[in-house]
């Protein structure tokens, strides 16, 4: 069960960092259960605000329906105790219904509503179909804008007015007048979060529109890092932000833009430059190079960030 009402979800999620745990695989691509309890046990050890299983990071448009639940159920046993733990929920409106009942009886907090699959909508589908999934559940529901799920501001409002667990907006466009539409008609309704790949390069500038917090990639595998640089942002200073950005931010982001699809390689390649791997990614993702994560490592050791925690951390 929950700890959490909807409301104090949003307070708690929108004044700290948030990240998506990579799902481990084995040598096989199965799902590596010790392994992924390792990292969670490790993530959850810092200071976050909260965690998304089964996330994009965390490869959940690779799981079947049966893994995603799974993941959630050992996310939520593994680190709920200490760091509320969010699931995602994809696909068709009934897979969607069926991913945020699994989620709650998992005893998650909340919920990501990814876009639906493939097919084109509009305004009026889209409503109904947030509207289906916040009414087979009671855990707060956060709407994902991106390709082809863009909420125009008077869809917000309707969810926000129609469903008390509708509680937040997560942005993966940047559109800065969509933004201002979307903030000034739902103002403190509703909590907004940054999704761009890389978030940190657009956290600062976004903070202005509304949007008190994102979603980390990096904090998987550098996440002193990550905390340093959210409380930089949070605190409105440009010249610790800048310099972060160009000690790793930007370097970082020329490693991953060497292919499509690094957003979320690069993640694993991070871990296994520190020494806490997770397997590799499924197709139709690709790894790094060896190149790549020696690259990687590098500039971690160049930036100064390599975790202080050296020791892989064991399940609870």
């Amino acid at each position: 069960m929950a700890q959490y009402t909807p409301q104090e979800l949003a307070d708690k999620l929108k004044e700290g960092l948030l990240s998506f745990p990579v799902t481990a695989f084995d040598a096989d691509l199965k799902v590596d259960e010790a392994a992924y309890r390792t990292h969670l046990a490790w993530q959850s050890s810092f200071d976050v605000a909260g965690l998304f299983a089964a996330g994009g990071t965390g490869e959940g448009f690779s799981l079947t329906p049966e893994e995603s639940a799974r993941v959630v159920w050992m996310a939520v046993e593994e680190a709920g105790s200490r760091v509320p733990v969010l699931a995602s929920a994809g696909g068709s409106t009934a897979q969607a219904i069926q991913n945020a009942k699994d989620a709650e009886a998992a005893g998650a907090e909340g919920l990501l509503l990814l876009p639906p699959y493939l097919t084109e909508c509009d305004q009026a589908g889209l409503l109904a179909h947030v509207s289906a999934i916040c009414s087979a559940t009671s855990i707060g529901v956060i709407v994902y804008n991106r390709a082809n799920a863009v909420y125009s501001a008077e869809t917000v409002a309707k969810l926000a007015d129609r469903h008390p667990n509708f509680i937040g907006f997560k942005d993966a466009l940047g559109d800065i007048e969509h933004l201002t539409k979307v903030y000034a008609k739902n103002g403190d309704r509703l909590f907004y979060l940054g999704g761009l790949p890389t978030a940190e390069t657009f956290a600062l500038p976004l903070l202005q529109l509304g949007m008190s917090t994102y979603s980390s990639a990096m904090y998987n595998f550098v996440p002193e890092f990550a905390l340093e640089f959210y409380r930089d942002v949070r605190n409105q200073d440009r010249v610790a932000v800048n310099e972060k950005l160009n000690r790793f931010v930007l370097p970082y982001l020329e490693i991953r833009d060497r292919a499509k699809g690094y957003g979320v390689s690069i993640v694993k390649g991070g871990l296994k430059a520190i020494g806490r791997d997770a397997g590799s990614v499924r197709p139709p993702l690709q790894d790094l190079t060896e190149q790549d994560v020696a690259d990687l490592s590098a500039l971690i050791d160049a930036a100064g960030i390599r975790p202080r925690d050296a020791a892989m951390a064991q399940p609870a």
